[in-house]
């Protein structure tokens, strides 16, 4: 039997009914989603106190994330990594069958003024339909002015630039970025630990209610990053999708047996395709697992002809 620190942690997910979600998760991927609810989100890895992740299997079944950073964290996360009260990334699936609100995530500047937290994330598209595309950022020059006029007339949609999107392409969202997802995709966020989120716009939708949804559109205004024109989609620079101060995120082919880490740190992966094996371990695609920092130099497997992943680490302080 292999030891429990060189196996890798898989967690149960947590699915999220949304307004605009759907059922491909199901479909794609094979979860077992609650009959006849619109899923928008699977919280795959998650260490918050409305949400929290679950040790699915083997030695350490039924812990929770936050007792293993709590407890554990320098066999199963490293020793050196930057101190925090809870584990500080958050990674999902999203299954947005229809386009969501037009939003932001505040920067850690206004956060706390704001009553939120600051929330960088980064998008990867691993199943977009014909015609998917995104809105981000602003149209060169708007100014908060033409944009709160815009807002009143109903016609912010023609501020914000959108572009199309692809199976395989990434974006990034930088806290105080303006953006929604379009309909038709379903994508891996990666993103700070944060649930704070300041809908401006959503497209005069209503709740089950019938109502109106929420919008925050005095905490948007300030939390927009109203210099942030003309955004793009990542152009990776060679494995790396994304480097930021909270995390980097890297797509792997992997062809042949590769070291989960090179150094004694925690390693999160998704599979994309084929499938990875690690000790008894066998991941499919649409699955997360958390390599512990005592494993970092077990190897991961190819499983299958094609294998990719996206592979998730944290900065050393």
């Amino acid at each position: 039997m292999t030891r429990p620190l060189l196996s890798p942690l898989t967690f149960e997910p947590l699915f999220m009914e949304r307004v605009w979600g759907g059922r491909r998760l199901e479909s794609l991927y094979g979860k077992q989603l609650p009959p006849g609810k619109s899923i928008g989100e699977s919280w795959e890895i998650t260490d918050r106190e409305e949400a929290q992740s679950v040790v699915r299997q083997g030695p350490w079944r039924g812990r929770t994330l936050h007792e293993l950073w709590l407890e554990h964290r320098p066999e199963i996360f490293g020793d050196g990594l930057p101190d925090a009260p809870r584990f500080p990334i958050l990674a999902k699936l999203l299954d947005a069958r229809e386009t969501l609100s037009l939003q932001v995530h505040p920067p850690a500047s206004v956060a706390a003024s704001l009553g939120g937290q600051s929330k960088s994330e980064v998008w990867y598209f691993a199943d977009a339909e014909a015609e998917a595309e995104i809105f981000a950022g602003l149209r060169r020059g708007v100014t908060p002015e033409q944009f709160s006029q815009a807002l009143d007339l109903e016609r912010v949609a023609d501020l914000v630039p959108r572009f199309p999107v692809r199976t395989g392409d990434s974006f990034f969202v930088p806290s105080g970025r303006l953006h929604a997802i379009g309909g038709g995709n379903l994508i891996v966020e990666i993103q700070e630990n944060s649930d704070t989120t300041y809908r401006v716009y959503d497209w005069a939708r209503a709740d089950d209610g019938g109502e109106p949804r929420q919008l925050h559109r005095e905490q948007a205004m300030q939390a927009i990053d109203f210099s942030d024109f003309e955004p793009a989609l990542v152009r990776p620079d060679g494995e790396v999708i994304v480097r930021c101060p909270q995390f980097t995120v890297e797509k792997w082919e992997l062809a042949e047996p590769r070291r989960a880490h090179d150094l004694p740190f925690f390693a999160l992966f998704f599979c994309l395709s084929g499938a990875v094996e690690m000790g008894e371990t066998r991941l499919q695609p649409g699955e997360f697992f958390l390599v512990p920092a005592a494993a970092h130099e077990t190897r991961l497997q190819p499983g299958s002809k094609n294998t990719s992943l996206l592979r998730i680490t944290q900065p050393p302080r």
